[in-house]
């Protein structure tokens, strides 16, 4: 470069040693130009035309220094499947490539016919080589406006729902996309995420379908098998989270002032074949909605994993793990007190299963020993708030669950919604949540915790009626005045 400054007449000039060493000089010299003026107009010696070769005729550079993963080589195939090959490889008179070494191998692995590419013909062979490295060395330099990013991944999450789109598109890992959009929303409220509003009568009614923005709520049987074709209306879940009843009697083994409801089956009324019936019968229904290689997570305590574990078996095909949630308090007992809940894990078909969190590669790391604050752990008057449903499970362990194996807007679907804290989960995360709940009491205790958490009403499908605006008029018909609907908390 200290020759830069040199009059191209100069003794001492390269150039004046040997003007025709180098060709975009000679092609300079033959227009007449000077020296400076090709350096200080490089645009004016190039052809920006593009051509269509077939990927075979062009040749990689003998010293290519970049490396590419099978990863980013499927990520590359599916963008150009989906969208074309857009962008296009740069090589040089002997269709020896400059730069798009990716781009070329993945259109040679698709088969292309032909690919774009602009031809450079006016840098001597060093150069080339220079502009080789420094097209793929500058793009390390930039980074990312992490706010601006998540805002902008965000609306395009909404945006393309129901389309065949994927934010995956983009490059980023889903632990990634998850990442940003939880690093940039507002700071989570724990107390508030877990807090169950107060309920009164049942304002809905067994078969309603209720609409939570994205998610979709049944008074339904998981039972029925009809009742789940209503519920998903041909769409399919990525993920199972079930907590079914576990069939112990709530006022056997909960203290009684708690007042804690029974549930309305699996409540310590059937015999161990019933219950391994209801088990079966449940989860093949919930496995029917779900995708080959999905996953169920589904909730036990010790004395029925053996059943659960058959039945699973039987509904989905394969265990993948036992995961056991670690509570702070020990429960009530009397030969050795429970402090655990036990999590199976069952796969469905021999398709792979999704695994966003890859040995903590994006920085979640998880074990199959989970530690979360149960129900004892939370604010005073928690056990109060408990009364409304008895084996409510913290959201931060079923958004965890939801963020292992789901795509932002993925279906998760849960048959045993209970207090409804699978469909605040998956509001949290960007997911949906198609849930079903057989008691109308416990329907209401979701709708109200969703409006609560998020200041949206909850719509009848059939009707188009907000939740309020049903619960008003039932209460009216029956000449009773109507509940306050939302937590006073």
């Amino acid at each position: 470069m200290r020759n830069q400054k040199q009059s191209s007449t100069d003794p001492k000039s390269p150039r004046s040693i040997d003007p025709h060493r180098d060709k975009a000089w000679r092609r300079v010299k033959r227009s007449g130009e000077t020296h400076e003026t090709a350096r200080l107009e490089p645009h004016s010696a190039i052809d920006q035309s593009i051509e269509y070769l077939p990927p075979k005729a062009l040749q990689p550079a003998a010293r290519n220094a970049r490396t590419h993963s099978r990863k980013q080589r499927r990520k590359l195939a599916r963008l150009i499947k989906k969208y074309g090959f857009i962008g296009a490889i740069i090589a040089d008179e002997s269709n020896v490539i400059l730069s798009g070494h990716l781009r070329h191998a993945v259109a040679l692995e698709l088969e292309l016919e032909r690919v774009p590419v602009i031809r450079i013909s006016h840098l001597s062979d060093e150069a080339k080589r220079i502009y080789a490295i420094a097209a793929n060395r500058l793009a390390l330099d930039a980074g990312w406006d992490r706010e601006t990013l998540a805002l902008e991944l965000g609306e395009l999450a909404i945006l393309i729902e129901d389309t065949e789109i994927d934010l995956e598109d983009t490059g980023f890992e889903i632990a990634e996309l998850d990442n940003l959009r939880l690093d940039h929303s507002p700071p989570p409220d724990r107390a508030a995420e877990d807090v169950l509003p107060k309920v009164g009568e049942a304002v809905s009614k067994h078969g309603e379908l209720w609409l939570l923005n994205k998610h979709r709520l049944l008074v339904g049987d998981a039972r029925q098998s009809p009742d789940f074709d209503k519920l998903f209306c041909g769409t399919a879940a990525t993920l199972i989270f079930a907590d079914p009843p576990y069939n112990v009697s709530i006022g056997k083994h909960a203290r009684r002032q708690s007042g804690h409801r029974e549930f309305l089956v699996a409540s310590g009324e059937m015999r161990d074949d019933e219950f391994a019936n209801f088990l079966k019968t449940t989860l093949c229904n919930a496995a029917r909605e779900l995708k080959e290689g999905g996953v169920a997570y589904v909730c036990i305590d010790w004395r029925h994993m053996s059943v659960l574990e058959a039945a699973g078996l039987t509904a989905f095909g394969e265990m993948k793990n036992v995961c056991v949630w670690v509570k702070p308090n020990a429960g009530m007992g009397t030969f050795y007190r429970s402090q655990h809940e036990l999590v199976l894990i069952f796969k469905k078909g021999s398709a792979p299963h999704l695994n966003t969190f890859e040995l903590g590669q994006h920085g979640r790391s998880r074990t199959n020993v989970w530690h979360y604050a149960g129900v004892t752990s939370f604010k005073r008057g928690r056990r109060e708030e408990l009364m409304m449903h008895p084996t409510v499970k913290p959201t931060a362990l079923i958004a965890d669950v939801i963020l292992d194996c789901s795509k932002p807007g993925d279906v998760v679907l849960d048959p045993f919604v209970g207090s409804g804290t699978t469909i605040v989960a998956a509001e949290k995360v960007g997911r949906r949540a198609y849930v079903m709940e057989l008691d109308p009491t416990y329907a209401d205790v979701s709708i109200r915790r969703w409006q609560a958490y998020t200041g949206r009403d909850a719509v009848l499908e059939s009707t188009g009626e907000t939740f309020e605006e049903l619960a008003e008029r039932r209460s009216l018909s029956s000449g009773c005045q109507p509940k306050k609907g939302r937590s006073d908390d």
